[in-house]
Formats: C-alpha cells, sequence, structure tokens
C-alpha cells in the first residue's frame, strides 16, 4: 500500500478528507474545517474575497459552506476536511488512502478540470478547488459509483487513490469509447463524456452475464479525448474475497454441505 509523503514550504497548504492523514512534523499546524476551498464558491483558496464584505459576505461564505456540507452527506463522504500549513520552515505531511492499491499525483494547471470519483480523494494544495458533480439521477441509478463525483479545477497538485494497480488509458486510442466495470473508473479528465450502458436487454444473455457474469447490468462508458485513470481491483471484489477467505477454513471441500468442523 502506497502512501506521499509531501514537502511543505513556508506558508503552503494542502488539505485532505478527513481519514487520509498519517502523520506530520511538528512545525505543521492542523486546522478542522467544514469546507473546501470553493466552499464560498470565488475559488481563491476559501478566503472572503475582498469585495462584498460585511455581513452579506458572511451570509454568502455561510450558505456556500452550508450547501458544501450537504452535498457531501448526499455523496456519503466526510463532512469536514483537515488543512495544514508550514510555520516557521519547510514540515512535511504523510497521506495515505483506505485501500491497498496505487496513488497518483494529477497536476492541474487551469485549462482542465479532473473528475474522480468519490473516494478516490486524498490530498490537495489549497490553490486546487474542491467541488461536488452530479451525474443525473438516471445514470447514478443505473452506474452506481457514477452518481456522484468530485471535481477538482485551479492549479496545483491533487493526490488520489484506488485499489489495485492503476491503468491509464485514452478512449481516443480505441475508436474514441471504451466500455468499464462501474467499479473500476478512478478518474478522467474534463471533456471526457462519461455514460452509463445496460449489458444486453433483459433477455437470457443479458440474465447470464448479470447473475453468473458478476457484471451486473450495466457498463460504464467513457467518450473523447483525454486521460482516465482505471483501478485494476474493485471495493466489491475485494470484499468478496475477503468474505470468501474468513468462511473458508470452516468449510470442508464440497463448500460446506459436508464439513470437517464439529466443535
Amino acid at each position: 500500500m502506497q502512501m506521499a509523503v509531501v514537502n511543505l514550504h513556508p506558508g503552503q497548504t494542502v488539505y485532505c478528507e478527513a481519514g487520509k492523514f498519517l502523520f506530520k512534523t511538528t512545525n505543521v499546524t492542523m486546522e478542522t474545517r467544514l469546507s473546501g476551498p470553493s466552499g464560498n464558491g470565488n475559488g481563491n483558496g476559501g478566503q472572503q474575497s475582498g469585495s462584498g464584505g460585511g455581513m452579506g459576505g458572511m451570509l454568502r461564505q455561510a450558505m456556500g459552506t452550508a450547501m458544501q456540507v450537504g452535498q457531501r452527506m448526499l455523496a456519503g463522504e466526510s463532512l469536514a476536511f483537515q488543512y495544514f500549513s508550514a510555520q516557521g520552515g519547510e514540515g512535511t505531511v504523510g497521506f495515505a488512502g483506505v485501500l491497498p492499491g496505487e496513488m497518483r499525483a494529477l497536476e492541474l494547471d487551469g485549462t482542465r478540470a479532473w473528475f474522480a470519483e468519490k473516494d478516490a480523494f486524498v490530498a490537495a494544495e489549497s490553490t486546487v478547488q474542491f467541488g461536488i458533480a452530479f451525474q443525473g439521477g438516471r445514470t447514478g441509478m443505473s452506474g452506481g459509483e457514477g452518481f456522484i463525483l468530485e471535481k477538482f479545477t485551479g492549479h496545483g497538485t491533487v493526490i488520489i487513490a484506488g485499489a489495485g494497480n492503476f491503468i491509464d488509458l485514452n478512449p481516443a486510442d480505441f475508436g474514441g469509447r471504451i466500455e468499464v466495470d462501474t467499479g473500476c473508473v478512478v478518474a478522467f479528465e474534463e471533456g471526457i463524456q462519461y455514460g452509463v450502458q445496460r449489458v444486453g436487454g433483459l433477455n437470457r444473455q443479458g440474465i447470464m452475464n448479470a447473475v453468473f457474469g458478476g457484471e451486473g447490468l450495466s457498463l460504464a462508458t467513457l467518450e473523447g479525448n483525454g486521460r482516465v485513470i482505471l483501478q485494476s481491483l474493485t471495493i466489491e471484489s475485494l470484499a468478496n474475497a475477503l468474505k470468501k477467505a474468513q468462511g473458508g477454513d470452516k468449510q470442508g471441500p464440497t463448500g460446506g454441505l459436508f464439513s470437517t468442523h464439529t466443535g
């Protein structure tokens, strides 16, 4: 399992999702906030704009924070972010994901946003704005993971994590479109069109794919020209493997029908 060790210059700030922090040096301060850098809607790293201050500015900031918290609650994410800043010299902070797998640093230059599935985000510079992108009810009900995506804009580095190994693809290299298990999508660049399609019809073969093929009734579709990052292990397959291994020593060769356990 990989982790990211970040060296901070004096005054530099990074933020992470609650639960992704590992360690820090003593000169790095930690602050927990309910909003990300885009919580006030002006994209300036979470600081209140100089215009429209006073009670009106405070009210807009509070409303922006409440909206972002509500979006994260709907997404099933933690409500707070943790901010880390170096004071009086360079500092070090360590972060990691929650599953055995790979990590990747995405560099944003302001020209293209990145979209990530809702469990991929680990940490980012404070110059990167965080947001929630809704893919629509129909897509969400069909694709599961695809209903709510996290969106990153601005300039700076974003660190993401996934399960297993990462696979980098560009749909343009494969005729402009690829079809993927919905649980394998980690992140993709702006310009890639994401959708969900049914695997076959409600016929004998479609039911065979869903019930015995282990793929369900839907696949994610990714179209366009841009970077796509997939993971080789899905959370569902990992959970199924652990569940199977957990009960394996209590079952006989016939799958537990004639168990050798007599206790």
